[in-house]
């Protein structure tokens, strides 16, 4: 019952998402394969990975968890039952000082039970006209998993839809454009790797 439940508010999630964005996804770079993936976007919403969960195929949705991080999430019952039920996100704990877990070992026992994901290397929701730097947490990951594909996405419009601060969302039209995979260059050092990847994600803007 309670699984039942959580499949029906995650559909009225998705339905709701669409019908307030449209949730137009753009595969300019790639198409939605059945692919072992990480999405990684910029991050300007609360929103934003809903949007990216509504974008992708019911088929690949339900192999694809978001990452979030527990400080926000589990404030609350309703929060808490959303992303963990609902949603299916991982949650990690931001703060170094009182996490009991490096969060990179969550994120890769997680893809070894084969699941894809959602993450936000910027670490944060961003206000300003320019992506953020990338946090390294993305490279430890392709690291340790080099055969999972990175794909870059550009979230487009969502943070007018629901601005930081709001409380009601404003109905516009928004999207989701995925670029072309890649990976961890063999040799590549960590400061390289995390500006190609921002930058992949900002070359998609103009597509959007």
């Amino acid at each position: 019952m309670r699984r039942a439940l959580a499949s029906l508010l995650a559909w009225g999630v998705t339905g709701f998402m669409k019908l307030l964005t449209g949730a137009q996804a753009r595969w300019i770079g790639c198409r939605p394969e059945p692919t072992q993936r990480i999405y990684f976007a910029n991050h300007t919403s609360h929103g934003d990975f809903v949007l990216i969960w509504t974008c992708l195929p019911p088929a690949l949705r339900a192999k694809t968890r978001p990452v979030a991080g527990a400080d926000y999430w589990l404030k609350g019952r309703v929060r808490r039952y959303v992303i963990t039920d609902v949603l299916n996100g991982v949650l990690i704990d931001r703060d170094k000082a009182t996490r009991t877990r490096d969060p990179i070992e969550t994120l890769v026992e997680a893809l070894d039970q084969g699941w894809s994901l959602i993450v936000f290397p910027e670490g944060t929701r961003n206000a300003g006209d320019e992506m953020l730097p990338f946090k390294s947490g993305i490279y430890h990951v392709a690291r340790q998993r080099p055969e999972v594909e990175l794909v870059p996405v550009w979230i487009e419009n969502l943070n007018r839809v629901m601005p930081k601060g709001e409380v009601l969302p404003v109905p516009l039209l928004c999207s989701a454009t995925f670029g072309a995979p890649t990976r961890l260059v063999p040799g590549e050092d960590k400061d390289a790797f995390l500006a190609r990847l921002r930058q992949s994600v900002v070359d998609l803007e103009a597509d959007a």
